[in-house]
């Protein structure tokens, strides 16, 4: 929340000639009044952040629009827009849609097969150097198999393959959340500069105001001319810090244009649900929500089906098969002839070296996923609370400088009234007293966007960034 700036007490022409003549040091002979000041147009003497020193800004201030719409509507629509245009996460869906590609194939593989198998060659007998026979075979042999029973290895080679693809999915999910949080942030950020842009462009106002009086003032008193070169060295620090301002909002926006594309939409103004820390109990129950806990979680229990495929594929397995071929042979001495069989295979492993290691191996794997997702899931967990600890000190600090805003505006007031009535302050008084407050404005607008940021980022390591937007 940014607070109007107060309107400077008139600095016209002739409130800064009456200056001139009051401060100025004692001269043996009397000045004469000087004439422009008296006849300076009282239109003139109006100087505020809202109308003045506009043409020393030389710049397009069109970027530090605030749109002023609904501030959610518009994150969401940022979002959305990230992720219909997004090639990296349509790579992700890619792989996703492959992992379940395999997962059908997996279950394919507890069903009948059938091949059939067609030959023609050309014969040619012979004993010594008398031909016996010549012509052509014709061959065809159709087989079938099915297994029966295989110690369960195709069921967990199947539970495998479907926690694969649940991986799959998971991970496309992280990586929609990831690019949500990205987007969110850089629209935080963009917001950010275009309220520091307008702080700075005010303060900018307020120098050249005070630079374009004192000229006029150095013109009826030249002791004054130290004032003068202060001044201007305060508004060339100014429209400096606007500059890097600018810069700053323009490298944001160009990071912004490769996730949304262009043109990009107003800036938003602040998220009042981004400016309220959730609830921590509730968060750190949203933590098993989140994708890549998911992921993690999904990630171990293929494994443990994998581990599992590995020893039932070691212990004896049943196959149905059957098999039909039929044979025609042409020439001298034509013959025909058709075989069927069919039966039960029974496989049974007598003899495996490195059976034991490679079963060990898959065990270790899986022991190993639940570590990394034990570690995931603990890691997260003090993640948030040293967000939740950062964001309500964030929050904190903003309230306080609120009140240190409220403070210095009052002296900043009280200082420019004394040196322009009383004389009893000096401008560089006047311009320290302008100086901390527009700098406690800046800080103030940073601490209440850290705060939104990293309301974000927790809502991130839960349900996601989109889910309380809604």
């Amino acid at each position: 929340m940014l607070y109007p700036v107060r309107p400077l007490i008139a600095l016209g022409f002739a409130v800064f000639g009456s200056l001139a003549l009051a401060q100025s040091r004692p001269a043996k002979t009397a000045a004469p009044p000087p004439a422009p000041v008296a006849e300076a147009p009282a239109s003139q003497g109006r100087c505020n952040e809202d109308d003045a020193g506009l043409s020393r800004l030389g710049r397009d201030m069109s970027a530090l629009d605030i749109q002023n719409g609904d501030p959610r509507a518009a994150l969401q629509s940022l979002i959305d827009k990230t992720l219909s245009r997004s090639k990296a996460l349509g790579a992700v869906r890619l792989l996703a849609d492959a992992a379940r590609s395999d997962l059908e194939e997996t279950r394919a593989l507890g069903m009948p097969t059938a091949s059939l198998n067609v030959g023609i060659n050309g014969v040619h007998q012979s004993v010594g150097s008398t031909t016996v026979g010549r012509g052509g075979q014709l061959s065809a042999t159709l087989s079938a198999g099915m297994p029966v029973w295989d110690a369960g290895r195709i069921a967990k080679l199947t539970e495998w393959r479907k926690e694969l693809a649940e991986v799959a999915s998971q991970g496309q999910r992280s990586a929609e959340e990831q690019l949500s949080l990205n987007v969110v942030t850089l629209a935080l950020d963009r917001s950010r500069y275009v309220l520091q842009g307008q702080v700075y462009t005010q303060y900018v106002r307020k120098m050249a105001c005070l630079v374009d009086a004192l000229e006029i003032i150095t013109k009826a008193d030249r002791g004054r001319a130290s004032e003068l070169v202060q001044a201007q060295k305060s508004l060339q620090q100014a429209d400096l810090s606007l500059e890097q301002t600018m810069s700053a909002l323009r490298q944001t926006e160009v990071r912004m244009k490769r996730l949304v594309g262009e043109p990009l939409p107003p800036s938003i103004g602040m998220t009042a649900q981004l400016s309220v820390m959730p609830d921590l109990e509730q968060m750190q129950s949203d933590i098993l929500l989140g994708a890549d806990v998911a992921q993690a979680e999904a990630q171990a229990r293929s494994q443990r089906s994998f581990a599992e495929s590995v020893i039932a594929g070691q212990k004896p397995s049943v196959n149905l098969t059957g098999s039909a071929s039929a044979m025609f042979r042409s020439g001298p001495g034509e013959s025909r002839s058709n075989d069927i069989g069919a039966g039960v295979s029974v496989t049974i492993p007598i003899l495996q070296p490195g059976a034991h290691a490679q079963a060990s191996a898959a065990v270790q794997r899986y022991r190993a996923t639940v570590l990394q997702r034990d570690e995931a899931i603990e890691a997260k967990r003090y993640r948030l609370l040293e967000m939740n600890e950062v964001g309500t000190s964030t929050l904190d600090r903003a309230r306080r400088i609120v009140e240190i805003l409220r403070n210095s505006d009052r002296v900043r007031a009280s200082t420019l009234q004394q040196w322009q009535q009383l004389g009893r302050r000096s401008l560089f008084d006047v311009m320290a007293a302008e100086g901390d407050y527009y700098s406690m404005r800046v800080a103030h607008v940073n601490a209440m966007f850290d705060a939104q940021q990293i309301v974000a980022l927790i809502w991130s390591m839960g349900r996601g960034v989109s889910a309380p937007l809604r």
